[in-house]
């Protein structure tokens, strides 16, 4: 077990490394089950706070739970704004992901946020900070801009059409296709599995990985996080806490009261 917040950056070297790393997606917005899906084995777990309902403090609680355990947390803002991004990596995220980034313009943009003057515009404040242990770090702010592994997401039409300039932009170190925002974004609203979409969302990878950054996406169905995998992509989430126990709990009441119709299961998830 590691205590507090590693050096360095295990996750970013294994992605630069080409390992393939297996994650589980955290939308419960809880820190005891983000510690119990710690325990699971994972390499990665997300800690939305897009599609979730985290903020800064329910954020801080579950990058604290997992902390004493191999799985590294890597955190996904509600939006790429500077000043929110600055927050998050005071409060220890080394692994950000960044939702709707179109151009290589607002890449470069979150590249300058996550780095220190004058490689960039985040504001100095880590003395006081969880980041750099208050203080007990010394060499925090000469090594922080090289911890940090930045990760975006390449989501519509658009970003697929500058995905090329996007995985140019010096300091991201992997782009995440999301392919629900993808599947609506090409008329397929809810069918990310649709053969456009998924062909689409082949080629992208392969572009991705072309140009020597990590390729990362979402799914809860086994076979698509295989053919992902076998692609090399070096970062797929396998599944999402909530579902996992929505349909556990759905097919639980199924088996005991007739009538537990409610709500369908949810065969898979991707963001």
């Amino acid at each position: 077990m590691r205590q507090g917040i590693a050096t360095g950056n295990s996750f970013k070297a294994a992605l630069a490394e080409r390992k393939a790393q297996v994650g589980l997606w955290l939308s419960m917005s809880d820190s005891y089950l983000a510690e119990v899906s710690a325990t699971a084995g994972f390499d990665w777990l997300l800690i939305d706070g897009e599609h979730a309902p985290n903020d800064i403090r329910t954020t801080l609680a579950a990058l604290q739970a997992v902390a004493p355990y191999r799985a590294q947390p890597v955190v996904r803002a509600v939006r790429g704004e500077v000043s929110l991004i600055k927050q998050l990596l005071d409060i220890g995220v080394q692994n950000l992901l960044i939702p709707m980034v179109d151009t290589a313009e607002q890449a470069q943009q979150m590249v300058s946020a996550t780095r220190y003057p004058p490689l960039g515009i985040r504001g100095v404040g880590s003395a006081v900070g969880r980041s750099s242990r208050w203080s007990s770090r010394g060499d925090y702010l000469q090594v922080s801009d090289q911890e940090i592994c930045l990760l975006v997401q390449a989501e519509s039409v658009t970003a697929l059409d500058n995905l090329k300039e996007i995985c140019a932009v010096d300091g991201i170190d992997g782009v995440f296709i999301g392919p629900a925002d993808l599947a609506a974004s090409m008329g397929h609203r809810g069918n990310p599995g649709h053969t456009e979409v998924q062909t689409a969302i082949e080629n992208a990878m392969r572009t991705i990985i072309a140009s020597g950054k990590a390729a990362g996406t979402l799914t809860s169905d086994p076979v698509l996080a295989r053919r992902y995998l076998d692609l090399g992509c070096t970062f797929v989430a396998t599944g999402v806490d909530i579902l996992l126990f929505a349909n556990a709990a759905r097919k639980l009441a199924a088996s005991f009261i007739s009538s537990a119709t409610d709500a369908p299961q949810t065969p898979g998830a991707a963001y």
